[in-house]
Order: structure tokens, then C-alpha cells, then sequence
């Protein structure tokens, strides 16, 4: 920020002064413009209705910033700098009251827009003293002691104005255009017979460039926040998040049984998903399907696949698929993987072996998580968490022993923001 510099002993100048109320507006600016933007961004200014209820509303204290240029008119004995761009914070700290009316014409509604702009203006005129060379002691009354009044202050605020739209059958009476050089907030629908704005009459306008969130909900970045979701349910955005990084597993599939003389192939691992989902609104919620791994098999009842998983309808993931060559009768065939869907990265899960001499085959694995489960002559065993598909039941040392098969592991949503 630009300083001025001063020495004992010198006349002070009333550019002085006015140079560190410039340097000050131009460095408090540039800091806004650098966390904002350039962009006309507002907070506060909420529109409630009145109290007692009436047709009036009001806007609530608030502040706009806007583009504008550094002084469009000279500041006192400085001149203007009407071609530097500059964010100018305007600030309203009373409230501000508008009355509406309603419809003369049954079956009609009118809608009301609220816009907003930065106002910069001189105020606050008042007869200033000047000095007198000639009797210093007996200052002039303003500006060569004619007596004039001067601003002195230039005060920046936000100009709230309110348009009216042409009254309109209910659900087709049109807003009113924002003008040039001013941003809609409020929509206040007002219909016949109406003796009060309620809550219901008051929308806000779909290019409001209000502030979503304040600095301390910012994040500086993903896995300042996870959430690992086991079971189905929803995920709840965070405050000031916009977008997050999901992960999702779909479950691993059950093996078979084995059979005499016939080892059971090992079950498909569910598939694997990633996608960095933007778009979102704090406090928005997205439905979560966690897929469930599939049950073991038994003699003579065949396991189940897995289950798939999603976030929303952004992302997804299948779960093992059982191998449809595999009966209770004959379970050797492994099951195949299962596939992401609609994420930046999508690979499946690997399929199940088949089963072997008297040794159960190995369980696929899921991608990015659940390994496979070792496979051996002994009963299946379960996937490895998530995804992981079981292994198939062996047939013991002899090829003999009919045992049962194993569950697949379940799948996963993981969210970071």
C-alpha cells in the first residue's frame, strides 16, 4: 500500500490527508478484488416482510461490491482517476423499506424485482473555516469567505431500487429486466387480494450474486474432510463446500460351495469408481447407495452377487457378478468383476479363478481396496473389505469334503471435500 511521507517542520498539505484516504480505499479494494474477484458480489441485504404484516418488505442492512474506477471526480484537491479499475465496497447499515401493492384484476399476480448497484456521492456539506493571511485570527466563512458550504464526506452505499412488472394472469406475469449496471436480488410475487407480503411472495432472482459461504467455512483443499459411508443413507454437504471427491466399491460377490470332487471357483470383486463432482450447494443432500456383498453359497443354494453402489446419480459402481456357468451342481467357473460407471476414472473388479485340483478358487479383487481372499482346499473365504470377492470352497485333501462357500466383502462410498 502506498505511504506518504512527512517531515517535521513542513506546511502540511491537505493532500496529505487525502492521499491516505485514497491509498487506503485503493489497497482495501485490491485485497477484495483479489479474494472475490472482479465479479459485483453482495451480503447481507436479507428481504423480510414487515412486522405488523403489510404490503411493505424490507432489505436488511448489507453490503454490495462492485467494479468501478478509483475517484470518478476529483477528491477534494485530487485529481480524478477515472480510468483504473477498482472493487468498491458500498455498505448499508439500516434497513431499507419498500412498499408494494396488489393486483386490481382477479386471477392476477404482479411481480416486483429488486435490483442493487454501488452509489458513490458526495454529502455532508458544511461552511468550512479557511485561513486568513490577512487577520489570522479571523477565518474566512467557506471558500474565499463566500460563505458556501462543501461536501465533506464521499460515502459509498447500496442503491436499492424496486421495479414493477405488469400485473398478469397467476404464473405468467413476467419480472421486470435487471438494468444495466445493476444486479437483481428479490422477487416479490404479490397476487390479487393480497393484504401482506409473506414469506412464500419473497424468492431470490436466479443471477443474485450473493456470498455462499464467509472465509472460515473456506477449504483449503480435498481431505480437509472425509466421510467413509458403510450403509445406505445420505450425504449431507458441508457448509461452504461446493465440490467433493467421491470414491465408490460395489460389493464383492459369494462364493459357491464346493461339490465331491468339485472345488468352487472364486467370486467377482465389485467395481471401482472415482469422480470429482462439482455443482453442489451447501446443505444439499445426495442420496447414497452402499452395496451389500453377496451371501455365501451353500449345498444346493447358490450365493448372491453384490450389490452396487452410487453417490447420487453422479457416479456408480456394480457389484460381482456371479458366473453364469457356475451352478450348485458345478461350481468350478469364477464370477466376473463388477464396473464403475460415470466417474473420471471407472475399472472393474477382478474376476474370481476358477477352481482348481481340490483348492477353491481365489476371490477377485476390487480395485483401489479389497484384495482377494487366499484360496485353498479348505471352506471359502470371505473378501477382503471393500469389494473384495470370496474365495471358493475347496474340496479338502482327499477331493471329498463338500464345504460351504464364503460372503463377499461389502462395498464403500468415500467422500473427501
Amino acid at each position: 500500500m502506498d505511504r506518504n511521507l512527512v517531515y517535521p517542520g513542513s506546511i502540511p498539505l491537505d493532500s496529505d490527508l487525502l492521499a491516505v484516504n485514497r491509498n487506503t480505499m485503493v489497497a482495501l479494494g485490491i485485497l477484495a478484488q483479489t479474494l472475490l474477484g472482479t465479479s459485483t458480489v453482495v451480503d447481507g441485504l436479507a428481504c423480510m416482510p414487515t412486522v405488523p404484516a403489510s404490503l411493505g418488505f424490507t432489505i436488511g442492512p448489507g453490503a454490495i461490491g462492485q467494479l468501478a474506477v478509483v475517484d470518478a471526480l476529483p477528491f477534494g484537491s485530487l485529481p480524478a482517476v477515472a480510468t483504473d479499475p477498482l472493487l468498491k465496497m458500498g455498505i448499508n447499515l439500516e434497513a431499507t423499506n419498500f412498499i408494494s401493492a396488489a393486483p386490481t384484476t382477479s386471477g392476477q399476480s404482479i411481480s416486483y424485482l429488486v435490483q442493487a448497484a454501488l452509489q458513490e456521492s458526495d454529502t455532508t456539506p458544511v461552511v468550512l473555516p479557511y485561513y486568513n493571511a490577512a487577520n489570522p485570527s479571523q477565518p474566512y466563512s467557506g471558500p474565499n469567505n463566500s460563505g458556501s458550504a462543501q461536501s465533506t464526506q464521499r460515502i459509498q452505499r447500496v442503491q436499492l431500487q424496486m421495479k414493477a412488472g405488469m400485473p398478469a394472469l397467476t404464473g405468467l406475469q413476467a419480472t421486470p429486466p435487471v438494468d444495466n449496471g445493476w444486479v437483481g436480488l428479490y422477487v416479490i410475487a404479490v397476487p390479487y387480494g393480497a393484504t401482506a407480503v409473506t414469506v412464500g411472495n419473497i424468492s431470490i432472482h436466479s443471477t443474485a450474486p450473493f456470498l455462499a459461504f464467509k472465509l472460515p467455512q473456506l477449504r483449503p483443499g480435498f481431505a480437509t474432510g472425509v466421510q467413509a459411508l458403510t450403509s445406505s443413507g445420505a450425504f449431507a454437504v458441508p457448509a461452504g463446500v461446493i465440490q467433493v471427491e467421491v470414491e465408490v466399491w460395489g460389493g464383492g460377490a459369494g462364493s459357491f460351495s464346493s461339490v465331491s470332487g468339485g472345488p468352487a471357483g472364486g467370486a467377482g470383486a465389485g467395481g471401482y469408481a472415482r469422480k470429482r463432482v462439482t455443482g453442489l450447494t451447501p446443505g444439499q443432500t445426495v442420496a447414497v447407495t452402499v452395496g451389500t456383498g453377496g451371501t455365501a453359497g451353500t449345498t444346493g443354494v447358490a450365493p448372491t452377487a453384490g450389490g452396487s453402489s452410487s453417490f447420487g446419480s453422479y457416479v456408480s459402481a456394480t457389484g460381482g457378478i456371479l458366473n453364469p456357468l457356475a451352478t450348485t451342481s458345478s461350481p468350478m467357473n469364477g464370477g466376473a468383476g463388477g464396473n464403475g460407471a460415470g466417474g473420471d476414472i471407472n475399472i472393474s473388479g477382478s474376476d474370481g479363478n476358477w477352481g482348481y485340483s481340490n483348492n477353491g478358487g481365489m476371490g477377485g479383487a476390487a480395485p483401489c481396496g479389497g484384495g482377494a481372499r487366499n484360496a485353498g482346499g479348505g471352506g471359502g473365504n470371505a473378501g477382503f473389505f471393500p469389494g473384495g470377492g470370496a474365495s471358493g470352497a475347496g474340496t479338502g485333501a482327499a477331493g471329498t469334503t463338500v464345504q460351504s462357500g464364503a460372503a463377499g466383502a461389502a462395498g464403500l462410498v468415500m467422500v473427501r471435500w
